[in-house]
């Protein structure tokens, strides 16, 4: 599914026309983006979790020529699925 699928099944199941159901899935994702860059959490009950991980600098290896390759640090998002949603795969 994609973003224009997801904003038509949203659109389909609250009964809304698709350009507000648009305007709801940019504004949860946006939500969801500001919490992280802000260094929070995003905890949603029976779904999962959204949080930002910080991962230090490292080295690394290019597989083509072997050659040692500097990765900077970064913060990379992560998301941990709660068990209402593991429940509804299983």
């Amino acid at each position: 599914m994609n973003k224009n699928e997801l904003i038509a099944a949203v659109a389909d199941a609250a009964n809304l026309s698709k350009a507000h159901a648009q305007a709801a899935v940019d504004a949860v994702f946006s939500a969801i983006t500001n919490e992280l860059k802000s260094g929070g959490d995003v905890r949603l009950v029976g779904f999962g979790n959204f949080s930002a991980v910080k991962k230090a600098a490292s080295t690394s290896r290019n597989p083509q020529t072997g050659a040692e390759v500097k990765v900077p640090a970064r913060v990379r998002p992560k998301f941990s699925a709660g068990k209402g949603l593991k429940d509804a795969l299983n």
